[in-house]
């Protein structure tokens, strides 16, 4: 006995649990970001949704998807799965216990040596037996065996939230840039219709300068091409609301319909400072990343229990119970009592290889693991940096083109009025206004993305679950 106690210590400190940790060269800050920062400043991913998101609107819609949206709902039902997958592996260091009632009546053959023996000593052809019996068994867990597969359902279930967090962002992500498109499309139809309303004043000045013998028909053709590819803009964006309405609808958990909307996309201001954090708080918050984390030490649970399970298994089994050849001698205590003990060790021989083959496997998926969850840091330090350097650019562009629009607006009154009184083209009426539309059309795409770059930066940093 003391023999196999130095041998099962031995082993089990040949199978201790060997934990890989991924080896991350971070980078001390993001690239493009200017802002002086430390670990310990607040982050923009520990900013609530209904603070980030200052519209009503917005929220609204963000609520009705986490609500009914099913990529989430699906999400939330894989999370109670793991869950219960967890609770029930806790149960794991229970014994095993089974209580099993039965009756048995044989009748041998009356020339057989039972049958003889029946006739000849109980003066009857047959034998009856009853039985309850409790079995009790139990397994020592001695190479980690059990708590490894604890250590697996823990990691499962925790990626599994993790996962749900994933789906949160993405979807909270989705919404809002969905309904900033379509506020997009709305800005742009009413350009579309301004500049349509534009055009058809400019062609109606034009056929007069033609009846005053001012001008040639060649002016009002050109005007009036001018006013059909204002007109062209319409129905296009008209089909890009209904488009995007459908997108959003579907988002929402719903049929497609249409949303009432009362915001402009001017009325939402774009965030001045935000604060992206350290690469470092990537680990803490982004939930792919995280996720990416528990399959690497789902990945090492995997590696111990396979490694475990080549070495032997010690149960512990126990019955006992009342047995009695009559029926009416059931219950006669203690005369119909029986119990047993038994201890067992069991060793796989033949299964060795298959086992080891099973070992190697796991140690493999476990670098694939690492190496997975070091690319998702890597590419989440890279869409920081994106949604940063984005940020920044598009602030600069658009002032710019703010810039623009206020000078072809000007030059639009100015040509018009410069025509009137016989001191410009008609070409230059139509250029200034054709300017003026494709640089409107420009701002309202760059507000756009300004808004995009800022939900970009708050789901690349982790936020967007609490």
């Amino acid at each position: 006995m003391m023999c196999l106690f130095g041998f099962c210590c031995f082993l089990s400190c040949k199978t201790r649990k060997d934990i890989l940790s991924p080896d991350l060269a971070l980078p001390a800050n993001y690239r493009n970001n200017v802002s002086s920062l430390s670990e310990k400043d607040s982050v923009l991913a520990n900013i609530p949704l209904k603070q980030f998101f200052k519209n009503e609107e917005v929220k609204a819609l963000i609520g009705d998807a986490l609500a009914r949206n099913y990529d989430l709902q699906i999400a939330i039902k894989n999370l109670e799965s793991a869950n219960l997958t967890l609770q029930q592996s806790k149960l794991g260091n229970l014994p095993v216990l089974d209580v099993q009632a039965s009756g048995n009546s044989s009748r041998p053959s009356d020339n057989s040596l039972n049958g003889l023996s029946l006739s000849q000593q109980l003066k009857t052809s047959h034998i009856e037996d009853y039985s309850l019996v409790a079995s009790l068994s139990w397994e020592a867990d001695i190479w980690g065996k059990i708590k490894s597969r604890k250590a697996v359902a823990l990691a499962d279930f925790l990626s599994t939230e993790e996962a749900r967090k994933a789906v949160q962002t993405s979807v909270v992500s989705s919404v809002a840039k969905s309904y900033y498109a379509l506020l997009l499309y709305d800005d742009q139809l009413n350009i579309a219709r301004r500049n349509f309303k534009l055009a058809d004043s400019s062609v109606t000045i034009i056929k007069l300068q033609y009846q005053a013998g001012l001008v040639t028909s060649l002016a009002i053709q050109q005007a009036e091409a001018q006013k059909y590819m204002a007109a062209t803009l319409i129905p296009q964006f008209e089909r890009e609301i209904v488009i995007q309405e459908n997108a959003l609808s579907i988002l929402t958990g719903k049929f497609p319909q249409d949303f009432k909307r009362s915001t402009r996309l001017s009325d939402i201001p774009v965030s001045e400072n935000l604060n992206s954090g350290l690469p470092i708080a990537l680990l803490d918050h982004r939930p792919d990343v995280r996720q990416a984390s528990m399959l690497v030490s789902k990945a090492n649970a995997n590696v111990s229990l396979n490694r475990a399970n080549m070495y032997p298994s010690f149960t512990i089994t126990a019955q006992s119970g009342l047995d009695a050849i009559k029926a009416s001698n059931w219950f006669m205590i203690p005369a119909s009592l029986f119990g047993s003990v038994t201890g067992s060790i069991i060793q796989p021989v033949f299964q060795q290889k298959k086992l080891r083959k099973l070992y190697d496997i796991s140690e493999v998926e476990r670098e694939r693991s690492v190496l997975l969850f070091k690319n998702s840091v890597l590419n989440a330090v890279g869409e920081v940096s994106d949604a940063l350097i984005k940020r920044n650019k598009l602030g600069e562009q658009q002032i710019v083109e703010a810039g623009r629009v206020a000078i072809l607006r000007t030059a639009i009154t100015n040509s018009q009025y410069l025509f009137k009184n016989g001191m410009a083209t008609y070409l230059e009426v139509i250029t200034a206004e054709t300017n003026a539309l494709q640089s409107e059309l420009s701002l309202s795409t760059i507000r756009n993305e300004q808004l995009n770059a800022d939900v970009d930066l708050f789901r690349a940093v982790g936020g967007g679950y609490k």
